[in-house]
């Protein structure tokens, strides 16, 4: 069994959301990915600024960096957003956040993210709330 992170599910219940509902959802989900790198962004230690300079929010279609933390290079899914830290660069903010035998941890990536998380959840239903009352009956 793949262990794919939950995007197929993510993706296959996409599919079954009125057209409607699935528009108003990437708006919200980059809005709160937004929000997230913000905050990390804010928590990660600065000595030179290339990590904080490395926190990208990628919309849906396109490819996060290469040599990004967390899980490198991959296709965003329609009606999401992904938050990742590092470049071909910057190849080290894994090392950062959870330290070495030599260097103690300083996270800024999973703090960000578990502070903000619920947040987004929210303004993302929210928005397919709104959407479904909106549309109501707009296929009749």
């Amino acid at each position: 069994m793949a262990r794919d992170g939950g995007i197929k599910r993510f993706q296959q219940r996409m599919q079954a959301m009125p057209a409607a509902v699935r528009k108003a959802v990437g708006p919200a989900a980059y809005r709160g990915a937004e929000e997230i790198a913000d905050m990390a962004e804010t928590l990660a230690p600065e000595d030179s600024g290339d990590l904080k300079g490395s926190i990208v929010v990628t919309g849906p279609g396109n490819m996060t960096p290469p040599y990004s933390h967390p899980g490198g290079a991959h296709r965003v899914p329609e009606g999401a957003a992904a938050v990742s830290v590092g470049t071909s660069d910057v190849r080290y903010p894994h090392l950062q956040e959870f330290g070495t035998r030599h260097h103690p941890a300083q996270p800024f990536f999973w703090p960000a993210f578990r502070m903000l998380r619920k947040r987004s959840a929210n303004r993302i239903k929210r928005a397919m709330s709104k959407a479904v009352k909106d549309n109501w009956g707009a296929g009749k």
